[in-house]
């Protein structure tokens, strides 16, 4: 394995990490404040410290500024994946949801061979099955017959939107950038998602009572900012780079495991020992992926 492919697999780890906590503290602040809302002020404040960061490593050269029209387009992309998963959580179960997210890895392979001719091995495809398998054992905890039960609303079907966005999102980065640095592009991305959140959202953004939110909300939103926004982005941004989009997206089989190790963390409770097998079918598929070829 090369040595900018290590780093896009570490880079990926991290991410899948840092995306964990986000659940995790959304779902206690999510009744505080619109979608739009949150997300716009999500976009703006991360886009001002990836734009700091840009700025202090080198700066941004007029270069990047060619063709704008690209960070609209990744920046909206983005962007509705975040607005149509809180839209969709307003009447998705959360098991459920989380159940459709784990169609974005073998949904981003398919956008990878469609616009970057990534095509996959019959190994990757066995890795990202397993992988897809052990994250929905762990998501519905190892109860089959809370699997068969599961039922496709208007929710869900909202959040498989934003999904197929989200695995559309990763291969573009790789066909629309030009050379410029991930810090730089990212910050592309950001400024233009936070101005057509804002656009498309400006009335729920006016009805916010932002001098009254609960402080749950204000360390929600710094967290996804700082942490879930503006270094995942990069993150995300910098493995695109350097692995093939099937390999990216993989990761996020991670995330539920993640968010089970957080919830325990934070005195949620702990999940039944069954569970253990779908995060060892996870980990399988992870090590089948990081083999070379």
């Amino acid at each position: 394995m090369s040595r900018d492919a290590l780093r896009g697999h570490l880079a990926m780890l991290l991410f899948s990490a840092l995306v964990a906590g986000s659940f995790s503290f959304g779902v206690m602040a999510a009744p505080h404040i619109a979608p739009t809302a949150m997300n716009a002020a999500r976009f703006a404040i991360a886009a001002v410290i990836v734009g700091a960061a840009a700025m202090a490593t080198g700066g941004i050269p007029r270069s990047a500024l060619r063709a704008p029209w690209r960070y609209a387009v990744l920046g909206g992309i983005f962007g509705s994946y975040f607005v149509l998963m809180f839209e969709g959580l307003k009447t998705a179960a959360p098991v459920s949801a989380a159940a459709v997210f784990t169609l974005t890895p073998l949904m981003a392979a398919g956008f990878g061979a469609v616009m970057l001719r990534q095509y996959m091995t019959r190994r990757i495809l066995l890795a990202l099955l397993i992988g897809a398998a052990g994250a929905i054992w762990v998501i519905f905890r190892g109860d089959l017959g809370a699997l068969l039960r599961l039922e496709v609303g208007r929710g869900e079907a909202v959040y498989f939107v934003g999904c197929v966005a989200h695995a559309i999102y990763t291969p573009l980065v790789r066909l629309l950038n030009r050379g410029e640095r991930p810090v730089v592009f990212t910050f592309g991305t950001l400024a233009a998602g936070a101005v057509l959140i804002a656009f498309y959202g400006r009335t729920a953004i006016a009805a916010t009572d932002w001098g009254n939110l609960p402080g749950i909300v204000w360390f929600t939103l710094a967290y996804i900012a700082v942490i879930a926004s503006a270094t995942t982005f990069t993150l995300l941004q910098y493995a695109a780079l350097r692995l093939p989009s099937s390999k990216v997206m993989a990761y996020t089989y991670l995330t539920p495991s993640w968010v089970i190790l957080l919830e325990a963390a934070l005195g949620h409770g702990v999940p039944p020992a069954i569970v253990v097998v779908g995060v060892v079918m996870t980990v399988a598929a992870l090590a089948m992926l990081l083999k070379e070829e």
